[in-house]
């Protein structure tokens, strides 16, 4: 049995870049867009999801310092982020620690910039906050999640959710 204990450590790229600066990264929630139903036939109201679509989605790179990089993140455009990680995966059988590859590619546009603080000898606790209209993830090269809001696209474990709708557009 393999079991997860931690984040190793990881890498945000930006266009292929490695960013220089040092960060952590909160990723976005996925929480379902949804409508009460009520009436006739229920015993009471229910909040149904809608099928594939997600409310806004939000995630958070916080920086060490006040750098270059973190700084052009402030243009008016979407940028697209690699975050490529490795987790700790204990393999109770054998004792050994396996290395399972993590990868999650973000695409957003720049909701807010705190520049953060000037003080001596501490971080500055930059923080930049987009708005995420695209997330995949990967765990060992096997996508888990994609969710492409601009193109009708929800895939979980290989299903694709949004599919029928796409038909059912014309899309």
């Amino acid at each position: 049995m393999n079991v997860p204990e931690k984040l190793i450590n990881f890498r945000v790229y930006n266009e292929g870049n490695d960013q220089l600066g040092v960060a952590d990264v909160t990723l976005p929630n996925f929480e379902s867009m949804t409508e009460t139903i009520k009436g006739a036939g229920l015993a009471g109201e229910i909040d149904s999801p809608v099928l594939g679509h997600y409310g806004s989605m939000e995630a958070e790179f916080n920086w060490r310092t006040l750098y270059e990089n973190n700084l052009s993140f402030v243009a008016p455009k979407a940028f697209t982020f690699d975050l490529r990680g490795a987790n700790q995966v204990k393999d109770s059988e054998s004792g050994e620690y396996v290395v399972q590859a993590v990868k999650c590619v973000i695409r957003g546009v720049p909701k807010n910039t705190e520049t953060g603080k000037l003080d001596v000898g501490t971080l500055s606790d930059t923080k930049n906050t987009f708005e995420v209209d695209y997330i995949k993830i990967s765990i060992d090269g096997k996508e888990r999640v994609e969710l492409d809001k601009y193109n009708y696209i929800c895939k979980v474990d290989g299903v694709d959710y949004l599919s029928a709708v796409r038909e059912a557009l014309g899309l």
